[in-house]
């Protein structure tokens, strides 16, 4: 299966589940990637033939800035639903990072992946 990767897609939001989280957006940073069959794309060099990734990354940045998640894998479950309800793809893995949760780590993050019921 092929896929179609969108990496560092930074989004800020209320996420958080301590007082202090819920006062300030922070930047959450999500990475995807979608599997789909791209040959019909290549063949035609028609985008319309495959997964629009900015409409992809549109539709979830307007989603998450438009949310408020205490959980970063509550976030991580609806995105996934997104884009398996909307967008032509049969699986999906998506990490969400939320860069500023702890001081002394670079980032940390959850990875789910999930495929279109049959």
């Amino acid at each position: 299966m092929d896929k179609i990767l969108v990496r560092g897609l930074k989004v800020t939001t209320i996420v958080g589940i301590f007082e202090w989280e819920r006062q300030v957006p922070q930047p959450v940073v999500l990475d995807l990637e979608m599997a789909t069959d791209i040959r019909a794309a290549a063949a035609a060099d028609n985008i319309a033939a495959t997964i629009d990734y900015k409409a992809v990354s549109d539709r979830l940045g307007d989603f998450i800035r438009s949310n408020q998640f205490k959980l970063i894998e509550t976030l991580a479950e609806q995105c996934a639903d997104i884009v398996l309800q909307e967008f032509a793809v049969s699986a999906v893995t998506l990490r969400v990072s939320k860069p500023e949760a702890i001081p002394e780590a670079d980032t940390v993050c959850v990875e789910i992946t999930r495929q279109r019921n049959a």
